[in-house]
């Protein structure tokens, strides 16, 4: 009998196997003295380590989608007017997109748009050709969450379809609501009964669920880190099981009730280990509260605060690797934000693009194949597991602000803490996207100021109307009456309640990294003719290159133009006569002198001299060692150099460019 061979690769059997050691010692050699832990090691946002190199691990036993195969291509239905909101869902729908979002109008997803549904006619109208059976359904939380979901169980029925063959998620998601609005419509216990009650009225129709969202997406876009999103998304789940609880269900009844809403981002590693985690976290607290665990119903999102309103087409590369990540991640429904969303409502080409990323990566890549394709990669187990213990301890420090009737959640948000707390994140941030140590490809690094515009829907944002009727309160009413009365044709007022007097928070900014950036180019751009930087260079062209691509680089993510031509070289040196001539007739009002180090010390402070006589402030590109004294002498006000405050230093120079 033959023996069976000494693994799944035996040609891998004639390579000697490295060693840590070794590679160790090869990467010295490299680093010549080099700090390894500076050169190789980094860190994410919540301090944890990321090796150059890992180990294999041995995979072990995790929670996995609870549907295995395909992940669900949803787009998101957010257009104000009905028919043109029905012709995009059918194109999406059409072109291979198996789930709708409803973003009605004030969900913080819509941005300022967003469906207008006064009546179920007008949500029928949305969804005209829609078979509503053979799809699968999600609300955005938005204020009127009840109501919306009490439209769309009113539409099913109007329909004459049946509840329990339709595939919805409802969304509600107060605690969410009051995160980006910084309003409750009532007190907690309050509205836990309303969560109740509109629960067992849709269950009492037919209806499976999920109902409840818990969203990680007001935390992602005010400056989560991944553990900070972890901790608030779960700090929310545990908050509405207890409701639940508290109202007679049962905590199976309860968890089975609750879906999650996460954020994928554009680094890939990090993302994955994100989604990873938060199944591994969710099973854990399903067994701390003794239930048999069942797999997380995970929503992705790609990432709202990465998005770029310059250079929009390298949202493509961002939308791309989010989706690669939230797929490998384990999502069980993505929708990619389009290309475009952050100049406007999305056309049907920006909608077509956002599908077809999910799609090839679906039908070519065939990456929903593997289960885990991440399991055993060293890089991976590792990263899910710091992920856990950090998202674990977020957890808990919430949980652990908990006091005066409300959960840590509710009670972080009404005392600021959870804004405090992301606000400093958003800062350390924000520091790393200005100093340009994180880079935005587009926007603060390669601009093109030249770049041609975008197309977006030109639709105006809908208006905010007052309920036509008097309102009763919510204890008057009967939801599940009201599903067949808005099934009948009774308008949205009918089923609105009168507000109470409920919590109030700081609401959480939703914020864009590359803003500051696009704040700047905004005013160069709204300019009569756009200001100018001379870009002042020394010597030959080969000396002056590099430092005059980098001064370029700098002003142009400002808006400001900074041409360098082929310079003033002159028998080795510069004709500084023709350089201050050129400076002249280019009506800039700041110069920039761009060169080597050599020159510099030969003829930086001459240049800078004439520059400043001819009228010009001054700056220069580069680090000036001991010639800074010299070289500020001679009328050099700033030195520009990498590492250096990008928005900082294109302020300044907006201020010289413009008066």
């Amino acid at each position: 009998m033959n023996s069976a061979p000494a693994s799944d690769l035996p040609f891998m059997d004639a390579f000697p196997a490295p060693a840590q050691e070794a590679w160790r010692a090869a990467v010295e050699k490299v680093l010549k003295g080099a700090d390894f832990e500076k050169k190789l090691v980094g860190r994410t946002a919540d301090g944890i380590r990321v090796e150059p190199l890992y180990e294999a691990a041995a995979p072990a036993l995790r929670p996995l989608r609870g549907e295995p195969g395909r992940w669900h291509v949803a787009a998101r239905l957010d257009h104000p007017e009905p028919r043109e909101a029905q012709k995009l869902a059918l194109a999406d729908l059409e072109g291979g997109a198996d789930s709708l979002i409803l973003s009605f109008a004030g969900a913080r997803a819509a941005r300022g748009h967003g469906l207008v549904a006064d009546d179920v006619a007008a949500l029928d109208a949305s969804l005209d050709g829609a078979m509503l059976d053979l799809i699968r359904l999600r609300i955005d939380p938005a204020p009127q969450g009840r109501v919306n979901a009490l439209l769309l169980a009113a539409l099913v029925e109007k329909r004459g379809l049946a509840p329990d063959g339709v595939a919805v998620d409802f969304g509600l998601d107060p605690i969410g609501l009051l995160a980006s609005t910084g309003t409750f419509a009532a007190s907690w216990p309050e509205i836990g009964r309303r969560l109740a009650a509109t629960i067992r009225a849709l269950r009492a129709r037919g209806f499976t669920g999920p109902f409840i969202a818990a969203d990680a997406r007001p935390y992602h876009e005010a400056g989560a880190s991944e553990a900070q999103e972890l901790g608030a998304v779960l700090a929310t789940a545990i908050a509405y099981l207890r409701a639940l609880q508290a109202e007679g269900f049962s905590l199976e009844e309860a968890r089975d009730a609750i879906s999650f809403v996460l954020v994928a981002d554009t680094d890939e590693f990090l993302t994955i280990a994100k989604f990873r985690a938060a199944r591994l976290l969710w099973q854990r607290v399903q067994e701390a509260c003794g239930l048999s665990p069942k797999p997380m119903v995970l929503h992705a999102e790609t990432a709202w605060r990465s998005l770029t309103g310059r250079d929009p087409w390298v949202n493509l590369l961002r939308g791309t690797i989010a989706t690669f990540s939230a797929g490998v991640g384990g999502a069980d429904s993505l929708v990619v934000q389009p290309f475009t969303a952050a100049l406007g409502l999305p056309d049907a080409f920006a909608r077509r693009i956002a599908r077809n990323t999910q799609l090839v990566l679906l039908e070519e890549a065939n990456l929903w194949r593997v289960a885990d394709p991440a399991a055993g990669a060293g890089s991976f187990e590792a990263l899910t597991l710091a992920l856990c213990e950090k998202g674990w301890g977020a957890l808990q420090g919430l949980e652990g602000e908990a006091g005066n009737g409300l959960p840590g959640i509710l009670s972080a948000l009404a005392s600021g803490a959870i804004q405090s707390s992301l606000a400093g994140q958003h800062a350390l941030r924000s520091k790393a996207v200005a100093t340009r140590r994180e880079p935005i490809t587009g926007t603060s690094e390669f601009p093109n100021i030249k770049e041609a515009s975008v197309s977006v829907l030109d639709v105006a944002a809908p208006a905010r109307r007052k309920p036509a009727q008097p309102l009763r309160k919510a204890s008057e009413q009967d939801q599940g009456k009201l599903i067949g009365e808005l099934a009948a044709g009774a308008p949205r007022d009918a089923a609105l309640s009168a507000p109470e007097d409920g919590l109030h928070a700081e609401p959480l900014p939703s914020r864009r990294l590359a803003e500051p950036f696009e704040v700047l180019r905004d005013q160069a751009d709204a300019a009569a003719q756009r200001p100018v930087v001379f870009v002042a260079t020394l010597g030959p062209i080969a000396d002056f290159t590099a430092r005059a691509g980098f001064a370029r680089n700098l002003f142009e993510a400002g808006g400001l133009s900074a041409p360098s031509g082929d310079g003033f070289a002159k028998n080795g040196g510069t004709d500084v006569a023709a350089l201050v001539a050129a400076y002249t007739a280019s009506g800039a009002r700041l110069a920039c002198l761009c060169g080597s180090d050599a020159a510099y010390a030969a003829e930086g402070a001459a240049a800078a001299r004439a520059l400043s006589t001819a009228g010009a402030t001054v700056w220069l590109a580069g680090r000036p060692g001991e010639l800074e004294a010299e070289l500020n002498k001679a009328g050099v006000t700033s030195f520009i150099s990498a590492g250096g405050d990008a928005i900082e230093a294109l302020t300044r120079a907006h201020a010289i460019a413009f008066v």
